[in-house]
């Protein structure tokens, strides 16, 4: 069977197309340039056969591998030349490098892989249709290479063949490697040169002892002499002969294989008297230091000097007698080691020969029941004493029955396989079709929504215009107002496809659209809430589901600037909780049994501030269906959590507002001692000292340094308040003192609050400067302080894209320094502190003055009321 021009070139030449090319070694450190000059024909003789082709850049596979050969009862193996033959992705196996002609093939088109634990070390199979083939490798790590190669090598044969036909879908055409290098269940494994590729395929198997291994540097000369006779003996034997060798090979592929194992000899042999010429290198060095030592003898002027020499010579013996001694020592025990692993060799050796003897046992007695049996089958008379000649024939018969179920199970099981293809092909169109489908709907929805809102927006223009209109138009826009107002969505949902996304409460409790008592009010929240709707619609597929892909891909949390980008981007709904309690902890050690100690010391002690907590308790977050009820679940929670607060930390105990906090993380974080960790970050952590004190002195502190940065960052509308003397600290007050619940729509406030725990009050200052800025041009536009007042009571109402408000705060308004907030916390600390304590003088001096006034002024003293009596 002779290699057809498909498969390449010869076993041996294809090593050099598959791992790296190894550096020329025919130079050395020690050699002389005449030495080079000996080696340079033999150097190049080698290169020739052995010098890795760089043709081609792909890389090829081969090596040498143990083949489990089965001959009857007995196993052996075999080691065999392995080379992939990437044409036909077949692996041919050889029976040395140097063969030409292969022993046989595997075909991988169609194979499996696969290792078990219990069949060895470097044992792997290969299973055919036809046959399943048992490779050995040296080592787990070769034999990890060769799968993963073969796997490879496979992969790519079969995408190769199977290329889609052009015209069909865009996503089926899709190249399949890049699956393929997206799931990296196993990463590379390192090329083991040793038993891969050309390293492996110019040695021969098995490895011979070099000849300079036994050479003792002790008697250089007698060592030279010897070298010499053995060479003079191998080229009197060897050389001579080779021509009348090689004439006697008729097959020219033999005379190759026979001047290549000379080849190889020849190398040994130009090691060798490299090894040699080192040698003579070391044994010239010591003649010279001996020289040396000697002319410094001789030179020697006088006898002291003299002594001197041999004084130090005889330092030097003794310094060698030592190490002789240790060395000594060494040897005696590494033979004792030796005898101990000769002892366990031959105990070994026993054991194997004991287990042959047992296994020969075992084939003997296999032979002879094998034997037993034939007999058996073969005697008629036997025979027909066992079964009848009508057992037999029904046997045969349900045989004949089984084989056709069989047959029509496997025509079945074909048919199936061909049906769920087709079925499979078949729900991927309609799943396809339905997110197109789903896609158009949202897009229909976005622009149902967008009408809907410029629908109210008109019929709002209109009811200001009321007064104007003649009383029948008027009539009709309050009864398309309240017709607007009353749309309920259950209506809609009946009718079997719905056209209103807005629901009536979002996913914690919020009311999308609130019940103010104000119409105007009503009618601007639902408008804001078809915005809102109509803007994630559009966005569900260019920002939320790539943004939801990101944070469904972090595994462990840890703080970095991408998480930072991500937080203030906004954490989805089923990550928020687990994001949430992972700040609180970074900040807060939860003390064990510290919450449930709280809670005992407020059921056996009352607290000042219960009667206020009480009072709270129902004005709590209206909006919200969990707390709009008193018999809401989640109301004596919330009363729980304040009352531990105010025991946990005595000097603020409860201040209003501190509600509000609790109740949106009992929303977010469910559990109620995570809500009162939560409370303790954003008071203790987040929040500076005194924000809740009760003088309230950082939180006009805040206010003061809001003004500064208002001032900076939006001139213009600055400028516009200071002309109308409007005081923005009265609608920007409550902001601070409760991180905006109330003042924006859940959706956006959840966002706030993501960013505001991870980061700090700076992310407060953002926000409210971002919302002045959202609606500056509104706001200048109003030229009467009366109607600015009644705008910023209800203008966070018209912020319809979150998106939008979020790039206004962390990009529009850059830079944003920290540094810069605290200073300015510092100097308007300094400046409030001076004005509280120049008031507490004057309101001290007014009381002395009353008092020194005495009891007699006081009775002059008339009320107005007096007086009008």
């Amino acid at each position: 069977m002779k290699k057809g021009p498909e498969s390449g070139a010869c076993p041996l030449a294809a090593p050099g197309n598959l791992v790296e090319s190894n550096p020329d070694n025919n130079s050395s450190n020690g050699a002389s340039v005449r030495e080079k000059d000996m080696l340079s024909s033999s150097g190049e003789l080698e290169n020739v056969q052995l010098k890795p082709s760089r043709e081609t850049s792909r890389k090829k596979l081969c090596g040498y591998l143990n083949k489990l050969g089965i001959k009857g009862p007995i196993k052996t193996w075999k080691s065999r030349w392995f080379f992939y033959d990437e044409n036909k992705c077949h692996l041919l196996y050889y029976r040395t490098a140097q063969d030409i002609n292969p022993l046989g093939s595997i075909d991988l088109s169609s194979a499996s892989f696969d290792c078990k634990a219990e069949n060895g070390e470097g044992v792997f199979e290969i299973r055919t249709p036809s046959r399943v083939f048992t490779l050995k490798a040296i080592s787990k790590q070769a034999m990890m290479y060769w799968l993963q190669q073969l796997q490879m090598r496979r992969w790519e044969f079969c995408n190769a063949q199977s290329r889609f036909p052009v015209g069909s879908s865009q996503l089926v055409n899709e190249p399949l490697t890049d699956v393929v290098d997206s799931e990296d269940f196993l990463p590379p494994v390192k090329t083991p040169t040793e038993a891969v590729g050309l390293k492996a395929a110019s040695l021969p198997a098995p490895q011979t002892s070099t000849a300079l291994q036994n050479i003792s540097l002790k008697h250089p000369w007698t060592e030279i002499q010897m070298n010499w006779v053995r060479k003079a003996r191998w080229m009197n034997s060897g050389l001579p002969g080779l021509p009348e060798e090689v004439a006697r090979e008729r097959n020219p592929m033999d005379k190759v294989s026979v001047l290549q194992q000379q080849i190889l000899t020849l190398t040994e042999e130009v090691k060798s008297q490299k090894e040699l010429v080192k040698l003579l290198h070391k044994a010239l060095e010591a003649a010279q230091q001996e020289k040396r030592v000697s002319s410094m003898y001789l030179t020697a002027a006088e006898d002291k000097d003299r002594l001197e020499l041999v004084r130090h010579k005889v330092r030097q013996i003794a310094d060698l007698t030592s190490r002789l001694e240790a060395l000594e020592q060494e040897k005696k025990e590494l033979e004792q080691i030796l005898t101990l692993r000769d002892s366990h060799i031959q105990e070994l050796k026993e054991h194997v020969q004991l287990l042959m003897e047992k296994n020969h046992a075992k084939q003997e007695v296999i032979m002879t029941l094998t034997e037993q049996m034939a007999r058996e089958l073969s005697d008629p008379l036997q025979e027909a004493n066992t079964i009848t000649a009508e057992t037999l024939y029904k046997q045969q018969e349900e045989i004949e029955h089984l084989k056709d179920d069989i047959d029509a199970y496997k025509t079945q099981n074909q048919f199936l396989n061909s049906e769920i293809h087709q079925v499979t092909r078949l729900w991927t169109s309609v799943a396809e079709n339905e997110k197109a489908l789903l896609m158009k709907c949202a897009c229909l929805q976005a622009r149902n929504c967008q009408m809907e809102s410029k629908y109210l927006t008109v019929l709002r223009k209109l009811q200001e215009a009321v007064p104007g209109l003649p009383s029948s138009h008027a009539e009709l826009v309050r009864n398309l107002i309240q017709e607007a107002l009353q749309w309920d969505v259950k209506e809609e949902a009946e009718e079997g496809f719905n056209l209103n996304p807005v629901s009536e409460y979002d996913e914690y409790g919020f009311m999308t659209v609130p019940d103010y008592e104000v119409e105007d009010w009503k009618l601007l929240a639902k408008i804001q809430a078809l915005e809102i709707k109509s803007n994630n619609l559009r966005s569900q597929e260019v920002v939320e589901k790539p943004l939801r892909d990101r944070w469904n891909s972090v595994g462990e949390l840890s703080p970095s600037a991408e998480l930072k980008s991500l937080i203030r981007s906004g954490i989805p709904v089923e990550h928020r909780q687990r994001v949430w309690r992972w700040i609180v902890s970074r900040h807060c050690s939860r003390l064990p049994d510290h919450y449930q100690r709280l809670l005992r010391q407020s059921k056996s002690t009352e607290h000042p501030a219960c009667r206020q907590i009480e009072l709270d308790l129902p004005r709590t977050l209206t909006n919200n269906k969990h707390f709009s009820s008193p018999t809401s679940q989640l109301i004596p929670k919330l009363r729980r959590v304040l009352l531990a607060f105010s025991w946990h930390n005595p000097a603020i105990g409860y201040c209003q507002g501190l509600n509000r906090l609790a109740a949106v993380a009992l929303l977010v974080l469910e559990d109620e001692e995570s809500a009162f960790w939560c409370l303790v970050h954003i008071v203790e952590n987040l929040m500076p000292a005194d924000y809740y004190s009760d003088t309230l002195i950082t939180s006009q502190v805040d206010q003061r340094v809001f003004k500064d940065f208002l001032s900076e960052k939006l001139p213009r509308l600055m400028a516009h308040f200071e002309q109308y003397r409007i005081d923005v600290s009265l609608i920007t007050f409550n902001w601070f003192l409760v991180a905006f619940v109330d003042s924006l729509v859940s959706d956006i406030l959840l966002r706030v609050w993501d960013a505001f725990l991870y980061e700090g009050t700076k992310v407060i200052f953002r926000y409210a400067l971002a919302i002045f800025k959202y609606n500056e041009d509104e706001i200048l536009r109003i030229h009467d302080s009366v109607e600015i007042y009644q705008y910023l009571r209800f203008f966070t109402r018209m912020i319809m894209d979150g998106r939008k408000l979020m790039n206004i705060a962390f990009n529009d308004l850059n830079p944003f320094p920290m540094k810069v907030l605290r200073n300015r916390r510092s100097m308007h600390r300094e400046e409030l502190e001076a004005e509280l304590c120049e008031l507490e003088q004057i309101k001290a001096a007014y009381v002395k003055e009353r008092a020194e006034q005495g009891p007699q002024d006081l009775k002059e003293v008339v009320s107005e009321e007096e007086e009008e009596i």
